[in-house]
């Protein structure tokens, strides 16, 4: 047997996948599959859209997050980026690249740095998992472990309620963790019955070990991405709510 196919079987069989159909065309596993899922809706003005992108772009190059990625037992994440807005509205920006070294992650930062954007009205919580579990089903590699990172600074005013699409996700094996970001803006459509950060953590979070990392506006979105990209990446536990100080 070459050595690349018994290479390929015992990293498999060290991340507990050996047993799962592998397409002849898939890469390399990794050891996450983790879709970054964004609000762009007019609650998100352009200089706030500007401090998601290089949350997240800076989020994915900082040293610490890069460990993360690289310290599981395959040594590698595959990463994709999606936008959404209303029902009507979600797309792919970055497709799934596998991360697994440090010029992997700058690679993806400057790619995130000169994608187009667009900002829509309204807020599909519900939309953003649906399509957001679509990309992960597209993925060119099998994970570990497969998660939805979803942030936001509104409730779902759009298209059907997020819970029955969250449980049916949780079913089949995906987490979805949050991070709010709560402003004095009010949203387009009904405003929240709960505090946004609870609004999240009942209604849009779930799975084992699922999460969610509070940033308290725009301005301290960075941190609350590295910290929450670490946590999730490495697998970590820890209370299911967390500030971004």
């Amino acid at each position: 047997m070459p050595p690349v196919t018994l290479r390929r079987r015992s990293l498999l069989a060290a991340a507990g996948l050996a047993a799962l159909p592998t397409p002849s065309h898939a890469e390399e596993p990794v050891d996450t599959l983790l879709v970054l899922a964004v609000d762009i809706s007019r609650s998100v003005d352009e200089d706030e859209a500007k401090l998601q992108r290089e949350g997240y772009r800076n989020g994915v190059s900082d040293p610490r997050v890069v460990e993360a990625m690289l310290g599981g037992t395959l040594g590698s994440i595959g990463l994709a980026y999606v936008e959404w807005a209303g029902s009507e509205y979600q797309r792919l920006v970055l497709p799934w690249r596998r991360i697994a070294s440090p010029r992997d992650a700058q690679a993806w930062a400057e790619a995130l740095a000169e994608a187009p954007r667009q900002s829509l009205s309204w807020t599909s919580i519900s939309g953003a998992l649906e399509f957001s579990a679509q990309v992960l089903t597209r993925a060119p590699f099998e994970g570990t472990r497969r998660v939805i990172d979803i942030s936001g600074d509104g409730v779902n005013n759009s298209g059907p309620p997020p819970e029955p699409v969250r449980d049916r996700l949780v079913a089949e094996g995906i987490i979805i963790n949050g991070l709010p970001i709560v402003n004095d803006r009010p949203t387009y459509g009904r405003g929240p019955q709960l505090p946004l950060d609870q609004y999240y953590r009942d209604s849009v979070i779930g799975g084992t070990g699922a999460f969610l990392v509070v940033a308290e506006d725009f301005n301290s979105f960075g941190m609350a991405v590295r910290r929450k990209l670490i946590r999730e990446i490495a697998g970590l536990p820890g209370d299911v709510t967390e500030g971004a100080t």
